[in-house]
């Protein structure tokens, strides 16, 4: 086989990788809008059921990193186990708070960056990711699992990437939590009704669900959609902020980091060009470092 027809198959499997991922979700979507139809309720309660379960994000196999740190299981009040990953420093604690279908893996390189300036590091699984419990997700049940982490490590700097930064400030905004000096967004989407949107367009949902899931999430929580909103938690606390943001990021609209940075009293913005949601660039990296350190 020739380099160029390699290629060629790589480019072909690419774009079938790429249909099939757009494929089966709106098969699915599909689905659900015939059903409600018949039974509304029922198809909006699928469709939030399935908003809700990570895909991937489980730990399979040991991760290399994690293993070198001291593991603890920590328990919410609803007895879930949280996955709690510790590496030793003489600095302040910070916390690593990752994002949807990720885990405590994903902050590899951020960790040895920080063990390198001796900072004390804790990292969590959120629920249903990693090795944490629980079989479905949202960004409430996570700001509760980091309360529980919070009170057992105190950390003074946290550090969350996508939907974990906004559990960072649903942590901050409902607990009376005043030890953080410094809190680091990565990607953090601002308003939950955003989210809310991608998902029902990514499924190509119809009106009967879209209502229907609001009407879900209002009688789960007691809030409408538009109240879990990052920029409106983050407004009263006095740490110094640093947001970092792709301006091309594809699942987090850069205007989602403009309305955090507005609200967010003491804080920095910094924009990336080309790192896509994951940020994970040496320069990232570097930033924070130096933002830490200031």
């Amino acid at each position: 086989m020739t380099r160029d027809s390699t290629y060629s198959n790589f480019d072909i499997n690419r774009k079938q990788i790429h249909f099939m991922n757009s494929f089966i979700p709106k098969m699915v979507g599909k689905s659900l809008n015939f059903m409600s139809l018949l039974h509304p309720a029922l198809a909006s309660k699928w469709a939030l059921d399935l908003f809700s379960k990570p895909l991937k994000g489980r730990l399979k196999t040991p991760h290399p990193t994690l293993e070198k740190a001291k593991k603890e299981v920590l328990y919410d009040h609803d007895n879930i186990p949280i996955q709690t990953y510790h590496w030793s420093g003489a600095k302040q604690t910070v916390l690593l708070v990752h994002g949807w279908e990720s885990n405590s893996g994903r902050w590899k390189n951020m960790i040895q960056r920080l063990q390198h300036e001796d900072y004390n590091i804790v990292a969590l699984d959120a629920p249903a990711h990693g090795a944490s419990g629980s079989s479905s997700f949202n960004a409430i049940l996570y700001s509760k699992f980091i309360a529980v982490v919070a009170k057992k490590f105190n950390p003074k700097i946290l550090i969350g990437h996508s939907v974990g930064g906004m559990a960072i400030s649903f942590f901050i905004k409902n607990s009376s939590y005043t030890k953080s000096e410094k809190i680091v967004f990565l990607g953090v989407p601002s308003g939950f009704p955003g989210i809310l949107k991608n998902y029902t367009d990514l499924m190509g949902y119809n009106e009967r669900i879209s209502k229907g899931l609001e009407r879900y999430i209002q009688k789960k929580f007691n809030q409408p959609s538009s109240h879990f909103n990052t920029s409106h938690f983050i407004n009263h606390i006095n740490a110094k902020g640093l947001i970092i943001h792709d301006e091309n990021d594809p699942v987090i609209p850069f205007s989602d980091a403009l309305e955090i940075q507005s609200a967010f009293k003491n804080s920095k913005l910094i924009t990336t060009k080309g790192l896509g949601h994951g940020l994970k660039g040496k320069q990232v990296i570097e930033n924070i470092i130096s933002f830490l350190k200031g």
